[in-house]
């Protein structure tokens, strides 16, 4: 069988970083798994930190998730005792939605697990050249870190 196509594919940037990707999720993934936490649940419990009290609304748009999905996650962080909705103080009409002491904890953990996780995922370059990709990635992602 002919390589040179998977040579050409494979020497892309668009497909490395693509696997790179896939291998980070994977092992992101591993890490909150061992902490009971899914991905997405893991980005709302973060946005929430940073963001609270949050409307709902405002928090699916932040972590770009589509209303019900963002309803469906907050029931599941809700029944797991992670997370409170309330009306909002500044117009009744929404949710606001806060951290729970555990939820606090629970995140703490998973930053640390996804912090690990990604030491492994660059463990082959130097501390300078993590600098230097992440630089990189922030750059070409279109982002402002």
């Amino acid at each position: 069988m002919d390589e040179a196509p998977l040579l050409a594919i494979r020497s892309l940037p668009s497909w490395l970083l693509g696997r790179a990707a896939a291998r980070g999720r994977a092992l992101v993934a591993d890490a909150l798994a061992a902490e009971g936490l899914k991905m997405w649940h893991h980005v709302v419990l973060s946005a929430v930190h940073d963001l609270a009290p949050v409307a709902q609304a405002d928090l699916g748009r932040s972590v770009s998730l589509d209303p019900k999905d963002v309803v469906g996650i907050l029931n599941a962080l809700q029944s797991a005792g992670l997370v409170d909705r309330a009306p909002d103080p500044r117009d009744r009409r929404k949710n606001a939605v806060t951290l729970t002491d555990d939820g606090a904890r629970l995140l703490g953990r998973c930053e640390e697990a996804a912090r690990e996780a990604n030491d492994r995922l660059l463990a082959p370059l130097s501390a300078a050249e993590r600098d230097q990709f992440t630089g990189l990635l922030i750059r070409i992602s279109g982002t402002d870190g």
